[in-house]
């Protein structure tokens, strides 16, 4: 949004919030977010001294929002930002948005540590039964001792002894391993437990580490989740497979552009934006592995591998490859292949010197790692009957198969699903609204927040969340509220909500041309109004439409128009109903006892590429028999967009959904006069 002429105000824009206004110049950046109600933390009163208030500026030309923010956007270091920077240090790029004041345009993010109320995982590990048989295993052998008369090295006599006595041969080390082995070896007196890597591919053995005697510390791995939005990892045993911490956070690129396309644009339009988005997706990565070992109470130095999914963009910017060719036909991949690479080659510092880094391959230019994670873990491929698998994040993975061909394809939905770009949207955290239904004769809502089990008209809620408050609304629940809005006669087919007259609740508020539905007003206990506004519900239908059409073409090029079951995938899976995702049209009607969950799909794709070897293998396969289907470029995409922005349809059928559900059948107009019903006038422009 290019700034309004009519003012000198500037623009600011947090992320991940996505929440937007102007202040005036000089305002600090702490005093801007709460004006604008974002969760940024500060308890020493703006005096610096906490350093709970930490921000960082994002510079250059932002396409997604329209903005190109100076390098002068915010003031200059100040003496107290110098001072708490000389004395506890400040990380790079970093600023104190209590000393920062806001000069020009700006986007602002605000990292995990920086928000006050924390982000749950939603991306949690599913319990899986997975046969053990990991790259990385603890050996323990007796290594001869040096003879003169037979001159040989430390490590050679090592390799020696794990051929001779468990049959690995040609072992090989690392530089920095042999600077410990010589102390290591004499300490254990010549017994001493080795880990030892070998994968798939038949490559020699690799000694990742060395202990006196018989080693009880464990060996531990990490299954990473690199999403869009958010990064999610899972600290797994090595040895029993057992998930010992799970953690998510948000990915700090989302500051670049809320969905892919927007951070591709960033590094065109900004010269070296590649490189500052590497740096910090690796930064965060770093991070989370620490807290994941801080909170299983290990030592970060026993995890020996790490397996990565993610979709082609955010596999790119990882590794350090420039993106840009994903932003055009013929969306060309550097490299489809799985890669196999040392964790410190890929900024993950925080682990073992010598850990092993796994990426499943990519599946196409938009069907990335993450796919094939999914894949790995549900196995459509073994399907009697067919199967439409449908992952939901930024960008939706989609799998359509059974035993004789499975296809893929990823679409575009957007940050919405994940409660951005909604007006009273946030990141699932305690306090957010997650769970909503609307009684249809009353039209009055009720509601679950994050961290209590109580419905909102249950005794004991207001106590039970005085702690938390009522923040917001996470993404499973403005679905749940968009789709319950349509059962309740407040919303109509076509996405328009009703105003207090049409539809018999005060609760529908004008809201410029349009109208808002008022779920909560906090307002007179210094708390927020939570509504969803017109704007929310038209950016659930463009997400929705995206993730429908999909699927239709995938049924298109198999030639059905029905499936036989729906597995959601993804948090969107475990925490929505399947009747609030067909009354949306989000997915084909099916009976909604066919519509499963599984929990977090591609998630356990990492956690079975790391604990067993052979899946590698097996996915490598796989994904060469998978047909790779391109939304972006398919002439029905858009006719299929187009008619799937009515909820649920506006034309195919749902016959099991109807068996179920009677949505009302009404139409409101837009002028607000409260005439009732009659058919909304559409306006050009």
């Amino acid at each position: 949004m290019s700034q309004d002429p009519a003012t000198t105000d500037p623009l600011v824009i947090f992320t991940p919030s996505g929440k937007r206004g102007r202040v005036a110049a000089g305002t600090p950046v702490l005093q801007a977010a709460r004006q604008l109600g974002v969760d940024l933390d500060s308890v020493c009163g703006g005096r610096g001294i906490c350093s709970k208030c930490q921000i960082t500026p994002g510079y250059g030309t932002f396409s997604k929002h329209g903005v190109t923010v100076r390098e002068d956007a915010l003031s200059d270091w100040n003496a107290v930002e110098e001072r708490y920077d000389r004395v506890r240090g400040l990380p790079e790029g970093r600023r104190l948005g209590c000393q920062a004041q806001i000069l020009h345009d700006v986007v602002i993010d605000v990292p995990p540590e920086s928000q006050v109320h924390k982000q749950v995982v939603r991306k949690a590990a599913t319990a899986r039964a997975i046969t053990m048989d990991p790259a990385t295993r603890l050996y323990l052998i007796d290594v001869a001792e040096p003879d003169m008369h037979v001159p040989t090295g430390d490590l050679e006599r090592v390799a020696t002894a794990l051929e001779a006595q468990w049959g690995l041969a040609g072992a090989t080390a690392d530089l920095s391993l042999l600077a410990k082995l010589q102390p290591v070896l004499r300490k254990g007196q010549w017994q001493v437990s080795v880990a030892v890597f070998q994968d798939h591919t038949g490559a020699a053995p690799r000694i990742l580490d060395i202990w006196p005697d018989l080693h009880e510390g464990g060996l531990y791995g990490l299954a990473i989740d690199l999403g869009s939005t958010t990064i999610a990892g899972h600290l797994c045993d090595l040895v029993t497979g057992e998930v010992l911490a799970s953690a998510g956070l948000m990915n700090p690129q989302i500051r670049f552009g809320e969905d892919l396309m927007s951070r591709v644009s960033y590094v065109m339009m900004n010269p070296g934006g590649d490189a500052e988005m590497t740096r910090a997706v690796r930064e965060a990565m770093a991070r989370l592995a620490v807290d994941l070992a801080g909170d299983a109470g290990i030592d970060p130095g026993l995890i020996f591998e790490a397996t990565l999914v993610c979709n082609p963009v955010m596999h790119h910017l990882f590794l350090g490859l420039d993106p840009t060719e994903l932003g055009q036909a013929p969306f060309a991949l550097v490299s489809s292949s799985a890669q196999a690479l040392g964790a410190r080659e890929v900024g993950l510092s925080t682990i073992n010197p010598r850990a092993r880094l796994y990426t499943l391959p990519l599946i196409a230019g938009h069907v990335g790692a993450d796919a094939a994670a999914v894949s790995l873990s549900e196995a459509p491929e073994a399907s009697e009957d067919l199967v439409l698998i449908v992952d939901v994040g930024t960008n939706a993975e989609i799998l359509l198969g059974d035993r004789t061909r499975v296809l893929a394809c990823s679409s575009p939905t957007g940050p919405a699903f994940e409660g951005a770009q909604i007006s009273s949207g946030q990141r699932a955290a305690p306090g957010a609204i997650e769970k909503l239904e609307i009684d249809p004769v009353t039209r009055e809502p009720r509601f679950r927040v994050i961290g209590c089990d109580l419905w909102s008209d249950e005794a004991g809620f207001a106590e039970a969340t005085a702690q938390t408050g009522i923040t917001g609304i996470c993404g499973s629940g403005i679905i749940e509220a968009v789709a319950e809005m349509r059962m309740a006669g407040v919303l109509d087919a076509s996405g328009l909500v009703g105003s207090a007259e049409q539809t018999g609740t005060p609760r529908c508020e004008p809201d410029g041309r349009t109208h808002s539905y008022l779920i909560w007003d906090g307002s007179a206990e210094g708390g927020p109004r939570i509504t969803v506004t017109q704007g929310d519900i038209r950016a659930i239908q463009l997400a929705k439409a995206a993730l429908y059409a999909g699927a239709r073409l995938l049924m298109d090029e198999r030639g059905v128009n029905t499936v036989d079951r729906v597995v959601l995938a993804g948090a969107f899976g475990a925490h929505i109903s399947p009747k609030h995702a067909m009354v949306l049209g989000m997915i084909p009607d099916v009976p909604l006892d066919k519509v499963t969950s599984a929990g977090n799909a591609a998630g356990t794709g990492a956690r079975i590429a790391l604990c067993n070897r052979a899946a590698r293998a097996q996915i490598e396969r796989d994904v060469g028999a998978i047909t790779k289907v391109e939304t972006a470029i398919a002439p029905k995409f858009q006719e299929h967009f187009v008619a799937a922005n009515a909820l649920p349809h506006a034309s195919d059928p749902f016959p099991h959904l109807g068996a179920i559900v009677t949505l009302p059948e009404v139409s409101f107009n837009t002028s607000g006069d409260g005439s009732g019903g009659g058919r909304r006038r559409r306006r050009r422009g």
